[in-house]
């Protein structure tokens, strides 16, 4: 199947990101929040996508599925557990099971850390869940050894096995990682002691965090409308204000509409909505209301098991 997004001979991780990130808001096929951009973005037809996950084996014969908190409990690097199935999150990902993230390198730390523990193995399958548009030839050459590849694609309209070959991660590559980001992960840390007194090499990157490009840019971080047309690009609005203005001309607001969110118990912070399922009501105008659902693949075990 042809990819709808163009590549062009040259293309980084970043510029792939941003063609995919400028075309789903440029085709509006994305879904709050918005805009995509620096996400992994939520898109229409998601939920049909999500459904899927139930028609792959490895799902039906899964005894137990964690991932939401309310579900699950805090494991230690000592704890012996095995995982079957991990789904994540992608920008860009490719037939052959090359994915690109959002660029912060999560999924591909937590891969590696349940890796040390022996959680997973060559027989964990990794799927993602992404729009059609998502699915595009990303080159092998980009791929880094510590880069999370895929097993299963799955779309709103297609479930795509990739027979990929590329390695997962077996562990954390330390020479690849910054101080900054076990500042971000406390259990790095500890992880890392326990390395280096086992005499493996857990020297970190020594280049300074945002000069080897590994850092969101500002001047790639807001590009509305800029796809196709190059002379919207950020470089050409000259402050914050004008960014706005500009996505808010290409997506009008919507009539504003109050929700109430409630039932959420003392302490809860805002980041921990993401691993919540979350509906919304609407009005149609007839004095009745559309009930509407937000699913990431974070809530996607909850859905499935939970009858609302």
């Amino acid at each position: 199947m042809e990819s709808s997004i163009q590549m062009n001979q040259g293309d980084t991780k970043w510029s792939i990101r941003h063609k995919v990130w400028n075309y789903i808001e440029e085709k509006n096929l994305a879904r709050f929040p918005r805009p995509v951009h620096n996400r992994i973005p939520n898109f229409k037809g998601a939920l049909e996508a999500c459904g899927k996950v139930s028609l792959l084996e490895v799902f039906t014969k899964t005894a137990a599925v964690k991932g939401i908190k309310d579900f699950s409990v805090p494991i230690g690097l000592d704890d012996k557990v095995q995982v079957d199935l991990v789904i994540v999150g992608s920008v860009a990902v490719s037939e052959k099971g090359y994915r690109i993230g959002k660029g912060e390198g999560f999924t591909d730390l937590e891969y590696a850390l349940m890796a040390c523990m022996g959680a997973v193995s060559e027989s964990t399958t990794v799927v993602t869940i992404v729009h059609d548009c998502q699915v595009m030839d990303i080159p092998e050459e980009l791929i880094e050894s510590h880069d999370l590849t895929v097993d299963f694609i799955l779309t709103p309209t297609r479930i795509i096995k990739t027979e990929c070959k590329h390695p997962k991660p077996q562990g954390i590559i330390w020479s690849k990682l910054h101080t900054e980001v076990l500042k971000k992960i406390p259990i790095l840390k500890t992880l890392r002691t326990l390395e280096q007194e086992a005499g493996k090499d857990v020297a970190l990157k020594t280049t300074p965090a945002g000069a080897d490009g590994t850092k969101k840019s500002k001047e790639l971080k807001w590009q509305p409308d800029c796809y196709p047309k190059v002379e919207l690009q950020c470089e050409c609005l000259a402050s914050e204000g004008d960014k706005c203005a500009a996505f808010e001309r290409k997506f009008p607001k919507s009539p504003v509409t109050t929700v109430y969110l409630g039932d959420f118990p003392a302490g809860l912070h805002v980041s921990e909505l993401k691993n919540r399922k979350l509906f919304l009501c609407e009005s149609s105008g007839k004095g009745q209301s559309t009930r509407h659902s937000c699913c990431t693949s974070m809530t996607l075990a909850q859905s499935m098991l939970s009858p609302i």
